[in-house]
This record gives structure tokens, sequence and C-alpha cells, in this order.
């Protein structure tokens, strides 16, 4: 059943609308790249205002702001009526597990035919990424100039564009069985070798023939000697799909952890969020919150970037925003320690086929509520005080709850919330969407739960 379609389970406007919403997102953020500007997109669509890192930061009561590093990282936040105020921070990450196009990106293969030499990026489930319609996306950057001699302001002669190819391009072809009548016994994939993928059936430099690098230069509108440098990836270009006896299960490429990010974003845009936000205090209504919505690039691959949530950005951000408001170094550290996080990230659901994969008591299921992740390691950084506040807030608006903890035989994943937690040190809580085959490059989750997590972020801003 595609996405567009009506079913059972989505029976009210509000939720279909959100699934519907859900799908555009994935659908037009193939990269981190273009999951920020589809981010970016909607903030300015609610009035807010980018600022930049290299300019003074202006900014003002019942302002909204947001600020950009790298392309891939955007922290977006919203200043109260009154003054200076504690921050209420939901972070999650914009990237998802791919494979990077090489610089040098021919390769020849079979005697025939050419691939793209590529790199895995993250922990991808490598055997979802054979046979399917795969494309390329990604950012280019080019020379650019006014047409005088003279370099374009703050460009420093160098301009960045987004590309997506768009239409399927490439695909990794699976070896036939009959080459390999071991293959349901257990493959170990060799990625210089097995994850190639497919890209021309003549050899690159033949007459006659389009290279890579041409067809990155057409997309993107340049010219091919134009283009100096890149940050190209493949992503599956499946689209999304409701499914199910009653189309209660969402399977999308790029779940983990864009369905995060996107809920994120529409509960900071909220428009009774952003009423309430703006409230003046009276005697009988407190002073408001700072919100910020963070989402860092890189979580794939450790978040020890610039922009990943193990570098300066967020900290910097509150910062700048403490000095901008007038206040000092001392009513900075007072507002974090009054100050919450939520490190938003999915969750491992129980699978109907390996339940003995899970902890028999602290599991979760698709469409059964909010997941809190714990981990007695901190790779999770849950506690008892952060649980009990977020439990807390989901009681008030029957918000349901579910415990998700690894089995203690088996080395669990870890997130952002607690890498974040070494720069800026506040009470964090972790919570997730359940969902199936994480790292797959098509993922599942349940219809119900989009609408779960949207409200408990909505609940935590106000």
């Amino acid at each position: 059943m595609k996405i567009n379609e009506t079913n059972n389970f989505v029976n009210t406007k509000e939720k279909e609308g959100l699934i519907q919403g859900l799908a555009a997102y994935l659908a037009g953020a193939p990269t981190a790249y273009h999951a920020v500007a589809a981010v970016q997109d909607i903030l300015e669509a609610k009035g807010f205002k980018e600022l930049k890192e290299n300019q003074k930061w202006e900014i003002e009561a019942n302002g909204r702001y947001f600020v950009k590093r790298n392309s891939s990282s955007i922290i977006a936040f919203t200043i109260p009526a009154d003054s200076f105020a504690p921050f209420r921070i939901i972070a999650s990450h914009s990237d998802s597990p791919s494979f990077k196009v090489k610089e040098n990106w021919d390769l020849a293969r079979g005697g025939a035919y050419t691939g793209l030499n590529t790199e895995a990026y993250g922990g991808a489930i490598l055997s979802t990424w054979l046979d399917r319609p795969l494309s390329v996306a990604g950012r280019v950057f080019v020379e650019a100039c006014d047409g005088n001699g003279h370099c374009c302001q703050n460009c420093n002669g160098i301009i960045e564009k987004l590309v997506d190819f768009g239409e399927p391009t490439v695909l990794i072809p699976s070896l036939a069985i009959h080459m390999d009548r071991s293959m349901n016994e257990g493959f170990k994939f060799n990625k210089q070798v097995d994850m190639i993928p497919l890209w021309s059936d003549s050899l690159s430099g033949a007459e006659g023939e389009k290279t890579f690098l041409q067809e990155v230069a057409e997309t993107a509108g340049v010219k091919e000697e134009e283009i100096l440098g890149s940050d190209l990836f493949l992503y599956n270009k499946q689209a999304a799909t409701v499914w199910g006896s009653k189309g209660e299960f969402f399977s999308a490429p790029r779940l983990d952890d864009l369905a995060c990010a996107y809920a994120s974003l529409l509960a900071i845009t909220d428009e009774a969020v952003l009423a309430e936000h703006s409230r003046p205090a009276t005697e009988s209504y407190a002073k408001g919150k700072i919100n910020i919505c963070a989402i860092f690039d890189n979580e794939e691959v450790g978040s020890g970037t610039k922009q990943g949530a193990d570098s300066t950005f967020l900290y910097d951000c509150l910062r700048r925003i403490t000095f901008a408001m007038g206040q000092d170094e001392e009513a900075f550290y007072c507002a974090l320690a009054d100050s919450r996080m939520v490190s938003a990230d999915n969750a491992h659901a129980v699978h109907p086929n390996h339940p003995e994969k899970t902890d028999e008591n602290n599991k979760c299921f698709l469409n059964q509520g909010l997941v809190v992740k714990f981990n007695a390691a901190q790779h999770y950084s849950t506690d008892g005080e952060s649980y009990a506040y977020t439990k807390k807030l989901c009681k008030g608006e029957n918000i349901p709850l579910q415990i998700f903890a690894n089995r203690s035989d088996v080395a669990g994943g870890s997130t952002l919330g607690n890498i974040s937690g070494s720069h800026v040190s506040i009470s964090t809580v972790d919570v997730g969407l359940p969902q199936l085959a994480m790292h797959s490059s098509y993922e599942t989750m349940g219809v119900k739960d989009i609408e779960y997590m949207i409200n408990f972020m909505k609940v935590f801003y106000l």
C-alpha cells in the first residue's frame, strides 16, 4: 500500500497528515545536507531568522532563530517574552548509514563495466543495499564569480550547491546463487568488491560515454571544470510505504534518525507551543523557556566532527544566546543547572522472528508508545531523575511509555546524548521511536508512534 492511499488504521486527517508529512520529508532528505535544507525551509516559513556564526548575534524577546554549521547540522531556538530562562533542548541527528563516493570515483569492472568507487559510511546492514534502485545526492563546491572578476561576498570564491540525481542511477547487484552455492549459508561481504555499485555498461572515458563527473556537473547546473570538491552519497530510491493488515506499519529509508528530527521540528514550530512561549510572565504564570531543536550530523560515525554532537556547536550556541541577551557567564551556568535535554534517537523493537535478542522485561513494540532507553554503562544518558521527569510529563498527557535496555550479554549501541553531555552537562533522557531493521536501507516503524513522539516533545517544550 503506497503512502498516499487511504487505510483503515490512520482514521483521522491529523494522523494521516503526520505520516504523509514524514514521508514527504524523508523523500526530500536523501542526505544530511538536504535534511537540513528542508528543516530550514520549514523554519523560515514559521518566521525563524537565520544567524551566522561569523557575525554578531542580535536577539530579541519573542524572537525565532536558527544557525547552521557545515550545512549538515542546524540549531533552532525561540526566545521567550520575558527575561533570560533555562534551556529545553531536543537533540537528534541528520545522518544515516550509507556509502560515500570517493574523490577518484571510476572503477573498471569485469572488463566492460564502470562502477562507482565508494566506501561505507556508518554501520549499514550491507545486504539491504543489494538489488535496490539507488541514486546519488549530496553537495558540490564550485568556483563563484560575479562576472567582473571579483569573488561574491562572503563566499571566498567558492559556493556550495546541493545535488540530487533524482532518478535511479546505480545498483549493487547480488552474485547469483549458481556462482556461490553457499550464499544462503552465511556470506561475508567485502566492501571493496561486493558493495561497488554499477554505474555504466561501458568503461569510463569511452567515446561518447558520459562520465560520472559530467553527470554531477549537469545536475548542479555548472561546468565540469568549475567543480572543486564534493560530498556525495548513495541513497535508496524506494518510496515510503504504509502496510500491514490494518495499515499499521510504516517503512521508509532513513527513519533512523530523521523521524525524530522531523518530530522535533514539528514540536518547536507547533502553533500552540509558539503561542504559549510568547506569553509574558504573570503571578500565575512562570517565565518561559528557551526552546532549542538541535539536529547534529555524523552520529553514525561517532559524532567527532566540527558539526557533530562531540563538537562545541551546542555549547557555542548556548553561550552566544546568553551573551546576546545581556547576561554574563554566571547566568549561563545557573541556566544550565536548570536546563534539560531530550536525546531523541530510535530504539530496537522486539523482532517478531528473534524475540530472544531482547531483554525479557525491558523491551518495546511498534505502536505501543514512546521508548525510554537505559544503559548501566551510560551509553544512554537516562538516569532515575531524568526518567522520573519524563514519566511525569507523559502521565499528565496520557502518552504511553515503554522501556528499553539491552540484554546484559549483548553490547548495545550508543547515541548523541552522552556525547553532547561531555560538553554541555545537563539532565538528559534518551528516548526513541521503536523500529525494526535499524540501519537497513529500508526501516520499519509503527504508524501510531510518530504522534506519541511529537506530543511528548510538545509537552517538553511547554
